[in-house]
């Protein structure tokens, strides 16, 4: 049988935030730590071109190891909290880990590489055991070459050159005791030469850059100042002064090798008004037969800034050429910041993982902001297509709703994927939602609220503009007038506020009668007039129009692109756990956390009155999943008691709500499963539906030989159809393609506890012992798999790839994935290749 074709179509991550996992390399690719893998991102294409995955901790240090004639480097390094450091050297197009270093006790949080000859690789790694540990990589060998302990400090930065003049290394390590050590290499050893004093507190980043055969090293502090030393040999001519009135600063003098060295402080630049984390040197280029180096330096702060600085070319004093930032929102500062190798393009991270990315607009000489990737930085706890498979909501740990649909720049073919809309900014981890129309969703957190959210005007329009849609379809029989403009979050608020076009955005969050969502009676004058004057006070938290032809900046996603909130549901005791809704969207289904069965019970409510129709007790313990089936008669629930239970809905014509009663289930005795049933789903008939547990094993249930949809069959029981498919590691999360394969078998996608996806083909057979009725016919690679469960899949409710057109179309589906691992996946699947 011929293998899937199984393609990552889009990867949707960010940065973790730790100041040094962000690296820029010469071939133009940005390599950063996402969770536990390496991320190659390409600003150009505005994709993810391959993820790298080794580590089985979080990535705390990413660092390309340059080459000295600036050519594409084809060697990467990384620290994690796993212990280790891995060496990824790229072979055939592809980068794999060729050396792991092992040896650190604590996480590592810095790390720096250069190469000592075409073969050989020396690396340094700082970490939290107090120690930073010099190695040497080969193609085959790694050997640690020494260790150096800093008793009771840390380590936060390292970097490593070579002294000028001489092919002798030199190591520079900034830490919490405000000091810069410099260490140079003699036979074979590191010893400490020289100490720099000058900061006041911590030292986050030092970096060297060499020019004109002299290195320069810049640190920076939380004591918001940075300091740029030039270190040079004493035995070159030095530059004649200007005058004789300069104050020549102090020469801090040491040997090595005979020969004679200085260090002095260039400058201090002060600009910042928060902690310095990251500094960067714009990274040298080549003219002619030499290489240049710019005196220019990038610096990023925890107060939302970024600033280029150089020197003038009169006086030499260093001064602030460009500074750009973020301003408003609800984030900490920037923990690092990279330039492009032609140096028209700056790059920070946040602390939340979100990266900003600048380019120089070289006929205006203006910085403006640029489209980057986005993604959760936390677990990505669920996610959902819309009805017509044009965009996937998906909620996370990270307390956000987020938004993404496919994009074609102008002039471009190429489609990518990028976050439009964050809906829901919330106080409480995410943990599950469900569309309920095409523009509305119910969504669940770690509290006993339900909240229903329904795209404001504002949405609508730009979704238009960004996927090339016309307004009149997307909004159908739906006045545009009735649609609030946007959202915005009060002050020490939880719920979006609707803000309506042609009123005062403070005014109309001020005053009740605009907000969609205000449960309690309309407030006084009086007190609208004490909300109006704190509005006035925090003005730059509330919202403003966009008009995007573009995937907006992370400023405005944070702002501007909420969803006003307009329904909350109560019933629940405890944390909401699961949502579902029927295929007609007419009923919602909620269940949360319990270890009781009075709790465990499902909720049912009306989307027309969001009233509670039903409570639906079964289960003992917390019920993990449910699904309606795509005819709407019935609605599965699977459970942490190892059970499940099927509900059938009554009369579907009656003027009433329908009720549901229950129709089948198993128990403790008839369970087929030995451990929690994590994942369940329905076939696109309605035919069988399928679950999947801890205990490895996917099942699918139905009418065994009837052939007719369940429920449908009167007096006969629903039982096993298929063999007890054991996938070898806990099946977290599962999904039925809505679309049969050629010959006519159904295809399931089952997500792994260890982050694989396998694809696999079912057929019903009369032999429900032999396992022919299942065939594996794909699985994503290591590359593909998330590092971290699996916690979601979810196919596109369409044939076709989501913005692509044609006839060709209908042998493609999507599928998308959701992991721990804070990653959002998508896949195109050639269903007809198999």
């Amino acid at each position: 049988m011929a293998a899937p074709v199984m393609d990552t179509c889009h990867v949707s991550c960010c940065a973790n935030h730790t100041p040094n996992v962000v690296s820029w390399g010469r071939g133009g690719l940005i390599a950063f730590g996402t969770c536990n893998s390496v991320a190659l991102y390409n600003p150009q294409e505005i994709r993810i071109v391959e993820v790298l995955n080794k580590h089985t901790g979080r990535v705390n240090a990413v660092q390309w190891v340059h080459k000295h004639d600036c050519s594409p480097e084809t060697q990467l390094v990384s620290g994690g909290s796993d212990n280790n450091v891995v060496v990824w050297e790229k072979q055939d197009g592809k980068f794999t880990a060729c050396a792991v270093c092992s040896g650190h006790s604590g996480p590592v949080c810095a790390v720096d590489a250069m190469s000592l000859s075409s073969s050989q690789l020396l690396v340094a790694s700082a970490s939290s055991d107090s120690s930073v540990k010099l190695w040497t990589c080969s193609s085959d060998t790694v050997e640690c070459l020494q260790t150096v302990s800093f008793g009771s400090g840390f380590m936060m930065d390292v970097s490593l050159a070579l002294l000028p003049g001489s092919r002798v290394p030199v190591l520079a390590c900034g830490g919490d005791d405000s000091r810069v050590h410099l260490y140079v290499q003699l036979n074979g050893q590191f010893q400490r030469f020289l100490t720099l004093t000058g900061h006041e507190d911590w030292v986050r980043c030092v970096e060297w850059a060499t020019k004109d055969g002299e290195l320069w090293l810049a640190s920076c502090s939380q004591d918001c100042l940075i300091r740029v030393w030039r270190l040079f040999a004493k035995t070159a001519t030095e530059p004649d002064q200007q005058t004789d009135a300069v104050i020549k600063m102090k020469e801090n003098v040491f040997q090595v090798s005979g020969d004679e060295f200085a260090v002095t402080l260039e400058t201090v630049l002060a600009g910042h008004e928060n902690w310095v984390y990251g500094i960067h040197w714009q990274p040298p280029c080549v003219k002619g037969d030499s290489v240049d180096q710019p005196l220019k330096l990038l610096s990023a702060s925890m107060d939302k800034t970024m600033i280029l600085w150089g020197p003038e070319e009169d006086s030499g004093m260093w001064v602030e050429l460009v500074r750009v930032g973020e301003v408003g929102g609800n984030t900490l500062g920037f923990y690092g910041c990279q330039m492009s190798p032609d140096g028209f393009m700056i790059l920070a991270h946040a602390f939340h993982g979100a990266l900003h990315l600048w380019h120089c607009d070289s006929n205006q000489g203006v910085w403006r902001p640029s489209v980057v990737i986005s993604g959760h930085f936390n677990a990505v706890q669920d996610l959902s297509w819309d009805p017509e498979g044009e965009f996937i909501i998906t909620v996370g740990s990270d307390q956000t709703t987020r938004l993404f649909t496919p994009w074609t720049r102008n002039g471009c073919s190429e489609i990518t994927w990028h976050e439009i809309s964050r809906p829901q900014i919330h106080g409480y981890d995410m943990q599950c939602l469900t569309m309920v129309g095409r523009f509305q969703f119910v969504s669940g957190a770690d509290e006993k609220v339900l909240r229903v959210f329904k795209a404001p005007r504002n949405f609508v329009e730009n979704f238009a503009n960004i996927s090339c849609t016309s307004l009149e379809k997307l909004l159908g029989c739906n006045d545009i007038a009735d649609l609030p403009e946007g959202a915005s979050t009060p002050a020490l608020g939880l719920s979006n506020k609707a803000v309506f076009q042609g009123m005062n955005p403070l005014n109309s969050l001020a005053t009740g009668e605009f907000a969609l969502c205000d449960l309690t009676s309309q407030s006084s004058q009086q007190d609208s007039e004490d909300f109006n004057s704190l509005s006035d006070q925090y003005k730059e938290s509330y919202f403003q129009p966009l008009k995007l032809t573009e995937p907006p900046t992370e400023d405005d996603l944070l702002q501007n692109t909420l969803w006003p909130e307009v329904q909350k549901l109560y019933g629940h005791g405890f944390e909401m756990f699961c949502l579902a809704s029927d295929s007609e969207r007419t009923v919602v289904a909620s269940a949360c956390k319990a270890s009781k069965p009075e709790h465990a019970a499902i909720l049912l409510w009306s989307t027309t009155s969001w009233k509670q129709l039903q409570s639906l007790p079964s289960h003992s313990l917390t019920v993990t999943q449910m699904a309606f089936s795509p005819n709407g008669c019935l609605l599965l629930a699977v459970s942490r008691d190892r059970t499940w239970s099927l509900w059938r809905r009554g009369n579907p014509d009656s003027d009433t709500e329908a009720s549901f009663s229950l129709y089948a289930n198993t128990s403790k005795d008839t369970a087929v499963h030995a451990r929690i049933i994590w994942s369940c789903d329905w076939s696109s008939d309605s035919k069988y539906f399928v679950t999947s547990s801890r205990d490895k094993k996917v099942i699918i249930w139905g009418h065994c030989g009837s052939g007719v949809r369940v429920g449908e069959c009167e007096g006969e029981s629903v039982t096993p159809c298929s063999s007890v498919l054991d996938v070898g590691d806990s099946a977290t999360a599962v999904s039925i393609c809505p679309y049969l394969c050629s010959d006519k078998s159904y295809l399931l996608a089952v997500g792994l506890e260890n982050g694989t996806i396998v694809l696999y083909k079912w057929r019903p057979s009369e032999d429900l012992f032999s396992g022919a009725d299942w065939s594996r016919c794909g699985e994503t690679d290591a590359c593909q798999s998330h590092t971290l469960t699996v916690k979601r899949l979810r196919w596109r409710p369409r044939p076709g790839r989501a913005g692509h057109g044609g006839n060709e179309e209908q042998a493609w589906v999507q599928l998308a994935s959701a992991g721990a691992d804070h990653v959002v996946k998508i896949f195109n699947i050639k269903i007809s290749a198999l």
